[in-house]
């Protein structure tokens, strides 16, 4: 890949192909970028690292751009460790450079990496010269740890985001939304916005999905910048899709879903699933938009990326030792920890002897305000149509979703 981005801009970043679980939770079928970058003028930044097992090919990519010339800044925009671990490596290849960070970062490279020294403070709207080129520092809070910021390079309108506007997936082909494409991914003629949508939806829920008021005072404090690029810890250079990918985590960190349907089900001796089943298929037939997602079977990322997408949420649950069976009781858990809201809900789940787990969905929806537009479908053993009627609670959703 051709690592320039512009004249004073490059790319030293590396892809991970290797780690099947980001964050030992999350799946990675189409890998992970770690992007750190070079701003080259009279003086030189660098801006983030990587992840600690590509040590060898990111000091290559930082050589070949750089030759001889030293690093004379190391910008940390955010410490966690697949941008920070290699702190301790460039302070050794460049024992000069000094570490830029705010006042919350200093005590994580003391804690992480026993680094105290040739730190550079800096806090809201700070500045450092690199010659010709003016680097800004922006105070990001709880995006999405509390050491989090952004730098802005003035000169070419360039925001270093950290991990906001970031996604899973590894970069081929290229590293802007000019050219890269979702490694992996088999239309390779597919919109660089549109083939990485899905993985941003999914980064954003599972990562950064509990700090929707905190990516909204951000996204207000740099909304007075003019950005002509966006340069994530992860995922492509957005250059060409600034407008949609704002537009996205701003309608995802206010919690604001497409209308359709999330429907997600734990299912013991398969009465559950069947209703679940039921439900697609009567939404299938009203032309209502959904997604279904096996509790059971399934990684949850992917039923908190559809939760994100979808304005309406169905969970489907057996009772189970008088509570909701476990798998639905946990990603219930993992919806209200995203702090989620402005959903409208319907819980369905079989029973045996004691019905409680579709009362208990409701009440853990209930606290989260969701707008329960069902009471619920509760039915004993074996699912039928007749104990459990899909077709009703799929006219309710329809006459909602389709408005």
């Amino acid at each position: 890949m051709n690592s320039r981005i512009s004249e004073r801009i490059r790319y030293v970043g590396v892809n991970d192909l290797k780690k099947s679980l980001f964050e030992g939770m999350w799946p990675l079928p189409f890998g992970v970028s770690y992007n750190s970058y070079l701003v080259i003028d009279d003086k030189v930044a660098l801006i983030d690292t990587a992840e600690a097992g590509y040590a060898a090919e990111y000091m290559e990519n930082i050589r070949r751009e750089l030759g001889e010339r030293k690093v004379d800044y190391l910008v940390v925009n955010h410490m966690e460790p697949d941008h920070s671990s290699l702190m301790s490596m460039i302070r050794e290849a460049y024992p000069e450079a000094r570490i830029v960070g705010n006042a919350k970062t200093v005590p994580m490279i003391k804690g992480y990496y026993g680094i105290c020294e040739n730190l550079h403070i800096v806090k809201e709207g700070d500045s450092i010269s690199l010659g010709n080129s003016t680097l800004t520092f922006h105070m990001t809070p709880m995006v999405h740890w509390p050491e989090t910021m952004m730098t802005y390079f003035h000169e070419e309108k360039t925001l270093f985001s950290g991990d906001a506007f970031g996604t899973f997936g590894a970069l081929a082909d290229g590293i802007t939304d000019a050219g890269a494409r979702l490694y992996g991914c088999s239309d390779a003629a597919a919109d660089t916005f549109e083939a990485f949508n899905g993985e941003m939806l999914r980064y954003y829920s599972n990562i950064v999905g509990k700090y929707g008021q905190t990516v909204q005072a951000a996204m207000k404090k740099l909304a007075g910048l003019e950005i002509s690029r966006i340069c994530s810890t992860h995922g492509p250079v957005w250059e060409k899709n600034i407008a949609e990918v704002v537009s996205c985590y701003d309608r995802l960190s206010r919690y604001e879903g497409e209308k359709g349907v999330c429907i997600v089900y734990a299912s013991m001796y398969g009465n559950t699933e069947k209703a679940a089943m039921s439900l697609a298929a009567e939404l299938e037939k009203r032309g209502v938009r959904y997604a279904v997602h096996n509790l059971c079977t399934e990684n949850v990322s992917y039923a908190y990326r559809d939760a994100f997408r979808y304005d309406t949420l169905a969970v489907g649950a057996p009772t189970y030792n008088n509570d909701i069976f476990p798998p639905a009781f946990s990603f219930m858990y993992g919806v209200s920890a995203r702090l989620m809201k402005n959903r409208a809900f319907a819980a369905f789940g079989s029973f045996t002897w004691a019905g409680a787990s579709v009362k208990l969905l409701n009440e853990m929806a209930s606290k989260l305000g969701f707008d329960l537009i069902s009471e619920g479908l509760s039915f004993p053993q074996a699912f039928t149509p007749e104990k459990c009627d899909m077709a009703a609670l799929a006219d309710t959703i329809a006459s909602q979703v389709t408005e």
